[in-house]
């Protein structure tokens, strides 16, 4: 389970996802002393929560791989420290959680240790999920039991020393984990306090929209502040900053929208955001996108996004790129965006006064000029209108001219686009 427009809120709001069929408080807590419940029909009931949580929290995007066997493993993980492979979780004996007992299970959420005591690599967020009832827990694990089980060994991890060694997690965990459930606010309202479980439990959205260390840890101080995304290179706006992704002037329908659909009066979701919606959050209840868009909403906002790095052009030449800009976005993108950026919201996002155009970062829309992307098919947005990629058509400094036009015109205040930058980026993975 993991987490893993040309230019609207792209990969915006929740760079992760979230899930939960039972409240926090426990409601519907059909665990009682680590054991499955008894009867059929409550057996039956727990296996249909835990599918919800699993599908939720977005186990199959990291626990499937395409085309493949579905929770059978094999997925692999770039890292900065060298490719990690998820593992089977289907409940194989053998190869997959088979010989896992509830209890088990729930000590890999809450602790980050394997069946055996292993310690787990933070690929798999338990930092987030430690947050996670138990009621929960045992309702995935359930749900788990359920599924088909898959005779397929797990592939061994191949990091670099010394991160192919376990026991210096020690000291990541250390710095980087708070061990404990998630703990309502009293001062806060239902709603609120079950929107902040699912967003820093199994939704784990901190893990893309907080910048990382260099030894892989979460900026805590910098807490849902925006981040590049390791070897994706996508940008993860900040959601303390109205300059990015603060979503403290949305309204709640808009928020509600763009999770649930992909969609909204106020931008769309591209990227590893659109695999989000489309994998997860379509399928959760109105209940709880509401619940997450009321906490979301409520996230201190801070006056300066946070700094990225970002290659920088002369004054001169900024002005060069932004004459050619307009004849390439003439050419290319007023008939979707309009000539006044103003686009034909939802199906054509607005670039006039999107702050996901001006952020410092200028990935996205970069990303977005040179490989196009669709929004994701929902159920409320069955047939979306799609962004077609333009890196055959255009040269790095005509990307970079047109970017810098959007990010400066109608009233945007973006800084100009290095046409090294997109050189560096139209090489870029595209998942």
């Amino acid at each position: 389970m993991k987490r893993k427009s040309l230019f609207a809120l792209s990969a915006v709001v929740v760079a992760a996802v979230a899930a939960g069929a039972v409240l926090w408080s426990g409601g519907n807590n059909l665990h009682s002393g680590g054991a499955i419940a008894a009867t059929p029909a409550d057996k039956a009931a727990l296996v249909k929560q835990g599918e919800y949580l699993a599908r939720a929290g977005d186990c199959i995007a990291c626990h499937t791989v395409r085309g493949g066997k579905e929770f059978a493993g094999g997925l692999p993980m770039a890292t900065p420290f060298g490719t990690m492979f998820t593992p089977n979780i289907t409940p194989d004996d053998q190869y997959g959680i088979g010989k896992w007992t509830s209890d088990d299970f729930y000590r890999a959420m809450h602790t980050g240790r394997s069946k055996d005591g292993s310690l787990l690599y933070p690929g798999f967020p338990f930092t987030s999920y430690t947050k996670v009832t138990r009621a929960d827990s045992d309702a995935i694990y359930a749900y788990l039991r359920s599924v088909s089980p898959v005779s397929v060994a797990s592939r061994p991890h191949e990091l670099r020393f010394p991160f192919n060694n376990r026991n210096l997690l020690i000291g990541w965990r250390t710095l980087f984990f708070s061990e404990g459930e998630y703990k309502p606010d009293p001062t806060k309202s239902v709603e609120w306090n079950r929107g902040a479980y699912l967003v820093e439990g199994l939704g784990h959205c901190a893990m893309c929209h907080t910048s990382i260390n260099a030894m892989g840890g979460p900026v805590n101080s910098a807490a849902f502040a925006g981040g590049l995304i390791p070897l994706q290179n996508w940008y993860a706006p900040s959601l303390t900053s109205n300059k990015e992704a603060g979503l403290g002037d949305w309204d709640i329908k808009d928020i509600n929208d763009l999770l649930k659909t992909g969609v909204s009066q106020r931008g769309a979701v591209f990227g590893p955001m659109a695999e989000v919606v489309h994998n997860s959050l379509q399928y959760m209840t109105d209940a709880d996108i509401n619940a997450m868009s009321t906490y979301l909403k409520s996230i201190p906002q801070k006056n300066e996004a946070p700094e990225t790095m970002q290659l920088e052009t002369s004054e001169k030449f900024g002005t060069e790129l932004m004459q050619m800009g307009q004849k390439v976005y003439t050419e290319n993108c007023a008939k979707c965006h309009a000539e006044n950026g103003l686009g034909k919201p939802p199906a054509y996002p607005p670039l006039a006064n999107n702050p996901s155009i001006q952020m410092q970062s200028a990935v996205n829309p970069i990303r977005m000029t040179l490989n196009g992307g669709y929004p994701p098919s929902t159920g409320g947005n069955p047939m979306p209108h799609g962004m077609p990629p333009f890196a055959q058509a255009l040269s790095d400094t005509e990307v970079a001219a047109v970017v810098t036009y959007i990010r400066r015109s109608w009233g945007n205040h973006g800084t100009p686009v290095s046409p090294q930058q997109v050189s560096n980026l139209r090489s870029a993975p595209l998942d």
